[in-house]
């Protein structure tokens, strides 16, 4: 008898993908469509909710044509989505009465800048383990009710839904039966409790949103409906759906405390399972949802490098280093041993846990023989780097659970080099592996889905499906390493405005 599979939809930023997997965690086939970004004004990015929709529907189809494989064999589908995106539309019709507002939008920096004046972050922080920044979703969907005509008064009369992308796509994917959310999603929006799992009627009232907008809020393997039968041939169970981050976790197994994943892309989002205990952070890192299941919640710190892979990029845009991330590799293997050049890739400022948007980018420890493979090789190495700032940071907030050996799961673009791989292991002083299948976003959406079809008898069951890993050990000593973190830190100290 075929094993039964499950069908993932990972809705991201620039592309709708669908992957189909066994149950065991092997991908038979994917399908993609890429996603047009719009910006009416600068620092604005919005999104067509009906195009999503519409793709999401077509690399479902596609994915499971592309298998060889019958619709009818698709036991359940997992969701995963672009986290803070939020998007409002009318109950009778369905029509968005606004684009999406995309997760990187920044027209509500001043809403929040107003906040953080009046010494609201710390109340915002206490109950939703989050900090006052556009970045989520509360003051987005504020800012669509002030601006759109009509807009407050029909919320108020029950006319108006909104909801995070994955609430949407349930929603659509539903004909209109279920307006849900799953609590990872709610997590990320300014106005979830999370230690209570309920909406807050302080935050609410502080954001200026009514709560009767809002979706109900369910566990990551939950009852979601089924599909429409009219748009993948015969409904589907909707089973499973998290956040891409918190998908991620799941896809690298990451279900026990103290064990953590880094997903290196034109940043890094690094999290770390603090099980049922939900710290608050002394360094400004985020506490958020890592899973509900059962009712149980488990929770996560989450940290946020914003420049990653985007410094290789630099170096081949800005520098003028040919062969793209594989030559700017080539050329880091070329430098010298303890070269001593220190890159702080501060182009867009500092993240966790430092959070000064003023500092910049500088380049120190050059000599007359510097030169463009020693800066290379220091371009991977600040990844690491501020890898050990986050790793340092959690181990301060959450001391308990880093216990017994420390592995840190990569997953990403920059983690398919060999070279990175141990850079990093060298320079955190922890073993490091690399997820040998990359899609770890999408196949946690599946393991989910999976676990709400009763495919797994539990999370622990389920976690056993991640895929294989290339792993790293420490090499470097630990006096070399402890001198390489020392000058890193004198780096940021000088580039630091706060």
């Amino acid at each position: 008898m075929a094993e039964p599979l499950i069908l993932a939809l990972d809705e991201g930023t620039t592309s709708t993908r669908a992957i189909l997997f066994e149950a065991a965690g092997n991908a038979l086939a994917e399908a993609g469509r890429p996603l047009k970004q719009s910006y009416p004004q600068d620092g604005w990015v919005e999104h067509d909710p009906e195009e999503i929709f519409e793709a999401s529907v077509a690399v479902m189809r596609e994915a499971v044509e592309k298998s060889g494989r019958a619709m009818s064999e698709v036991a359940a589908i997992g969701l995963t989505n672009q986290r803070e995106t939020i998007v409002v539309w009318e109950r009778s019709t369905g029509r968005p009465i606004h684009p999406a507002i995309v997760w990187q939008d920044r027209r509500t920096a001043e809403a929040c800048e107003r906040l953080r004046r009046e010494g609201r972050e710390a109340q915002v922080t206490a109950v939703t383990g989050l900090l006052l920044d556009p970045y989520f979703s509360g003051t987005k969907l504020s800012w669509v009710l002030d601006r759109v005509d009509g807009a407050r008064a029909r919320a108020a009369a029950g006319e108006l839904m909104a909801g995070t992308i994955d609430t949407w796509l349930i929603w659509k994917l539903t004909g209109g039966r279920v307006h849900a959310t799953d609590a990872t999603n709610a997590s990320r929006t300014l106005l979830f409790d999370i230690r209570a799992q309920t909406w807050s009627e302080e935050m609410g009232a502080l954001l200026d949103v009514p709560l009767s907008l809002l979706p109900q809020v369910k566990d990551c393997a939950d009852d979601y409906g089924e599909t429409d039968a009219g748009l993948l041939g015969r409904s589907i169970p909707i089973r499973g759906v998290a956040g891409d981050q918190q998908a991620a976790l799941m896809g690298q197994g990451c279900v026990r405390p103290g064990e953590m994943k880094a997903t290196y892309g034109t940043g890094c989002f690094l999290l770390l399972n603090t099980g049922e205990t939900a710290p608050q952070s002394g360094a400004r890192l985020l506490t958020t949802v890592a899973a509900r299941l059962g009712g149980r919640t488990t929770y996560a710190l989450e940290g946020a490098i914003f420049v990653a892979g985007a410094a290789i990029q630099w170096m081949n845009e800005q520098l003028g280093v040919p062969g793209g991330p594989k030559g700017v590799e080539r050329l880091a293997a070329q430098a010298r041993p303890h070269h001593g050049v220190v890159l702080v890739p501060a182009f867009t400022g500092l993240g966790a846990p430092w959070w000064d948007p003023d500092a910049r980018g500088a380049i120190f420890g050059l000599t007359r023989d510097s030169g463009l493979a020693e800066i290379a090789q220091a371009c991977f190495d600040a990844s690491a780097l501020q890898t050990r700032d986050l790793i340092e940071a959690m181990r301060a907030d959450a001391p308990d659970a880093f216990h017994g050996g420390v592995e840190l799961r990569i997953d990403g673009g920059m983690s398919k080099s060999d070279g990175f791989g141990q850079r990093l292991a060298d320079l955190t002083g922890v073993g490091v592996a690399r997820a040998a299948y990359q899609e770890t976003t999408a196949l946690g959406a599946a393991l989910f889905a999976g676990l709400g079809a009763g495919l797994y008898p539990d999370v622990e069951a389920a976690a056993r499906a991640r895929p294989a890993t290339d792993d790293f050990a420490p090499e470097l000593g630990r006096r070399p390493r402890e001198a390489a973190y020392a000058h890193w830190l004198d780096a940021v100290a000088r580039v630091r405005t706060t």
